[in-house]
């Protein structure tokens, strides 16, 4: 690790014997993440597809749900509701974000999130070797083994929750 990141997600993986690699994301001056990640990426020799995406939907009873997704896979909405048991859902708006997971917009994990969040893992996850997922720190991500995060999600429902 070049850089110290302390947060919920490192004392998790620290705690299950995890390594890990912080990765560095510049902040533009209005203190958002750059926007072209993947030449950022590109330039460390990593996969900008192996990003773990944490969509952020809410149903219509209000409860929140994340599905971690890698590559650029779109949400099937219609299996996400079915296997949510839900008629109403749409993606969390961005104020909902911190509220209902502890983390701002561009640092969500896929792990280390409160109890009242159900989370779904994509299948699209088992197509990397290595990974990236937020820190819960903004200007921050982590690079783990694929298997390492899977461990960590072994009772999180994975199925293929995105339309090809």
């Amino acid at each position: 690790m070049t850089e110290h990141v302390q947060s919920a997600v490192t004392e998790l993986l620290e705690a299950n014997h995890i390594d890990y690699d912080v990765i560095t994301i510049p902040l533009s001056d209005d203190n958002k993440p750059i926007r072209n990640l993947e030449a950022l990426l590109k330039e460390q020799n990593r996969d900008p597809h192996s990003v773990v995406r944490s969509l952020l939907f809410k149903t219509g009873e209000g409860d929140f749900a994340l599905l971690a997704v890698a590559g650029g896979g779109r949400a099937d909405w219609g299996k996400l509701r079915q296997h949510l048991d839900v008629r109403k859902l749409k993606m969390a708006d961005l104020d909902d974000v911190e509220p209902a997971t502890g983390y701002r917009v561009g640092a969500v994990p896929p792990v280390a999130l409160p109890e009242t969040v159900t989370v779904l893992a994509d299948s699209s996850l088992d197509g990397y070797d290595d990974i990236i997922i937020g820190s819960g720190v903004l200007g921050y991500a982590l690079a783990l083994k694929q298997s390492d995060l899977k461990k960590l999600m072994a009772d999180v429902p994975t199925d293929s929750f995105t339309k090809e």
